[in-house]
């Protein structure tokens, strides 16, 4: 009888043996049913953290968004989305970083008249206290029903580009409105990866764009940083978005690089520059702006207080619009970089920069790479240099100036760094 008694209580235990912990039973119950029952801020921290661990990345976020700020949750979600995730982009949060790539994903792959805006509209709303940043790297146009085509076949629709409605992308007034958070916007009207489908009206910003986003600019007042760029923005257009922001309180930075802006534009930033905007930084790489246009940007310069980066890049200045920036930093006092590489500036922008040298005390940092400046610009720039204690860094590649000269400045530019570092 002992002995049967002692295998009945070992076949108990060993019974007993296979059932799970009710705690793991609960929260398997729990992670079975959260999408229809979320339960986690009743939890104990130890049993969140489990919950956290197991639930799946495909849960919709309209459960998710508002109710889980755990990083590491939304860290599984981002990998599991995307290859190649930088958090340092999008303020070092795992979270922010997803909302901001979800919607930007949403935003480049609308398309006007043919794609539902009731998800976008759905995303917006969850994604309102997380995004601080957009960067839409396309925009895509309505698709057209038809393509005009010659007798032969040929494709000739690219030739014509029309500025009407069937060219006009997605609204972003509505966009910027539901974001109350947002801060910086990075934008390209264009396509990616358009391969053998290339037409112009692809890479069209239409005047009622223009209109809609800079509206949708004035009206986002903790905008810090705009960036227009490689959007095919004329000098009327360019005009427009001015006209917007000249009272704006909070913008810092504004990129219009790789544009079609020339001198009529350019007057415009010149506004801009003497206007109430708190702009500290500018970018205008890679446009079109030559003597008349570089004329009135140095005229705004000698009145601004506020600006500290300028760059001109690759524009049409020429050595007489060269000289008309220079000089107007005899008398701004807050400029710290300046970039003037590939202007075609000679020896008359070598000279006004000798004068900056001697009287300005304020600019660090100045780019003239890609001029013509030789041999005789390069002595004016030991010159004026000899003469400037502040000044840490120039530029002067495939300037001609002269392996000596260049020398000479490079040392006297180590000068001023060792100052500036105290050494």
């Amino acid at each position: 009888m002992e002995c049967q008694d002692m295998s009945v209580v070992i076949v108990v235990y060993r019974s007993l043996a296979t059932v799970p912990d009710l705690v793991d039973i609960c929260i398997g119950h729990i992670v079975g049913n959260f999408e229809g029952n979320p339960l986690l801020d009743e939890l104990k921290p130890k049993h969140k953290a489990r919950v956290l661990e197991m639930l799946a990345t495909s849960i919709p976020l309209r459960v998710t968004a508002p109710l889980i700020e755990d990083e590491g949750y939304w860290q599984r979600c981002c990998k599991s989305r995307w290859q190649v995730c930088d958090t340092s982009q999008h303020g070092n949060s795992w979270k922010r970083m997803f909302f901001e790539r979800h919607l930007q994903g949403l935003i480049e792959n609308f398309v006007p008249e043919s794609t539902d805006p009731k998800e976008l509209d759905n995303a917006l709303e969850l994604s309102s206290r997380f995004v601080k940043c957009l960067n839409i790297q396309q925009m895509l146009p309505p698709i057209q029903d038809m393509i005009s085509k010659d007798d032969d076949g040929s494709d000739t629709s690219s030739d014509v580009v029309g500025d009407g409605p069937c060219s006009d992308h997605l609204d972003l007034t509505m966009i910027f409105k539901k974001l109350p958070q947002l801060e910086e916007v990075h934008i390209t009207y264009g396509v990616k990866n358009c391969g053998m489908n290339f037409d112009w009206s692809l890479f069209k910003f239409t005047k009622r764009d223009c209109s809609l986003l800079a509206k949708s600019v004035k009206s986002c007042r903790n905008l810090r940083v705009l960036c227009l760029h490689r959007s095919n923005v004329t000098d009327d257009q360019a005009r427009v978005v001015m006209s917007h922001i000249l009272e704006h309180p909070s913008l810092r930075t504004l990129d219009l690089s790789h544009n079609k802006i020339g001198d009529y534009g350019a007057r415009g930033i010149g506004k801009l520059l003497v206007s109430k905007c708190p702009l500290t930084v500018l970018d205008l790489c890679s446009n079109q702006i030559s003597v008349h246009g570089a004329g009135a940007i140095g005229h705004a310069l000698e009145k601004n207080s506020r600006l500290l980066s300028l760059n001109l890049r690759l524009n049409r200045l020429s050595d007489e619009g060269g000289v008309a920036v220079l000089k107007s930093l005899l008398k701004n006092t807050t400029l710290t970089t300046l970039h003037l590489g590939g202007n075609e500036l000679g020896e008359l922008s070598a000279q006004a920069m000798n004068e900056v040298a001697i009287h300005n005390s304020t600019l660090l940092s100045v780019n003239l790479s890609c001029n013509k400046l030789g041999e005789a610009g390069g002595r004016l720039l030991q010159e004026g240099l000899e003469e400037n204690s502040a000044i840490t860094a120039m530029d002067l590649r495939q300037t001609g100036v002269g392996e000596e000269n260049e020398y000479c400045i490079h040392q006297i530019l180590k000068r001023n760094q060792d100052r500036a570092a105290g050494k």
